[in-house]
């Protein structure tokens, strides 16, 4: 540890990948040993969560293990909650299919030590070696969302950037300040709606090009049922996403903009079903549920926090 450096701890929340915590987080940790580990386990079955506590116990990590399964933001508050407790002042939030080697992890602890009211993430590759995230765009007049270099100049204006919760770099004041993730949204959209908070709070967010960090993307959230070959996605991940961009709205945003995105959402169901491919509409049935699913629920979402604001 640099003298004067902000303790670090890495947060990562587990649901049934503990091989991955074996295959990326064992080495992690290893690069950074003054860093503490913090494993939350949201319950899947006993079987993962006796190799969870296998794992944590050989290598001295510290576990929480909640009786449920508490979703990714809920299991990150958790986790930075414990980490906060024992001295920790800057935090690393890490998927469990997300890897940074020693040289990316040093860059965004200086980095977030420079300036701690910036919430950083690491340039993102996949495993294959293209780029997975150095950026994205969410348009606020419709909530389509795209990697901020195939934004086009003219959405720009309408545009607000937002940052993976693949890998993100945030300190304790900052994260005090936003108040952590929102764990209305159990899984996925919690990122754009903490980015979007972290804006509004007027601090800052930034895309480390410098630090890179490796994704297998579908290492959490590929519909396994399908091989490893398919692009295919869980039901899980269509219905969140689907459900969660209308909850972001009415969280977030004013009647006129909530209506535009009410009006886009079968448009917006369809485009998030294509990112799985049109081979899964061989099979429609699981894919289509979730998405109808989620728009019903997303629109009841989007009407009740907008009634409670």
């Amino acid at each position: 540890m640099v003298p004067n450096e902000l303790p670090l701890a890495i947060v990562v929340v587990n649901y049934g990948s503990h091989e991955l915590l074996e295959t990326n987080l064992v080495p992690v940790s290893r690069h950074t040993p003054d860093a503490r580990i913090v494993v939350v386990d949201s319950y899947s079955g006993p079987e993962e969560r006796a190799s969870v506590e296998r794992l944590a116990a050989s290598h001295g990590w510290v576990t929480i293990l909640p009786p449920t399964n508490v979703g990714f933001g809920g299991g990150m508050n958790l986790g930075v909650a414990k980490a906060a407790e024992l001295g920790a002042r800057c935090f690393l939030l890490l998927n469990p299919d997300a890897v940074l080697d020693a040289s990316s992890l040093q860059t965004l602890r200086t980095a977030v030590q420079a300036d701690p009211l910036t919430l950083l993430a690491p340039k993102i590759f996949r495993s294959d070696g293209t780029v997975w995230f150095d950026g994205a765009d969410l348009d606020l007049t419709d909530g389509s969302t795209r990697a901020s270099r195939k934004s086009p100049a003219s959405a720009k204006d309408s545009s607000v950037p937002w940052l993976t919760g693949a890998c993100l770099m945030v300190s304790d004041e900052l994260w005090r300040l936003v108040g952590g993730f929102d764990e209305r949204y159990f899984l996925y959209w919690e990122d754009v709606d903490l980015s979007y908070r972290v804006l509004s709070a007027g601090a800052r967010i930034r895309v480390v090009h410098e630090a890179p960090a490796v994704h297998d993307e579908g290492g959490t959230h590929a519909d396994a049922a399908a091989g490893p070959a398919s692009r295919s996605k869980s039901a899980t991940y269509y219905y969140y996403n689907v459900r969660n961009r209308l909850l972001f709205a009415g969280l977030n945003l004013g009647p006129d903009v909530q209506r535009a995105w009410k009006r886009a959402a079968v448009r917006a169901a369809r485009d998030i079903l294509l990112r799985g491919g049109r081979r899964q509409f061989l099979k429609p049935l699981v894919p289509l549920r979730a998405a109808v699913s989620g728009t019903l629920d997303g629109l009841r979402l989007a009407r009740d926090t907008q009634q409670t604001r």
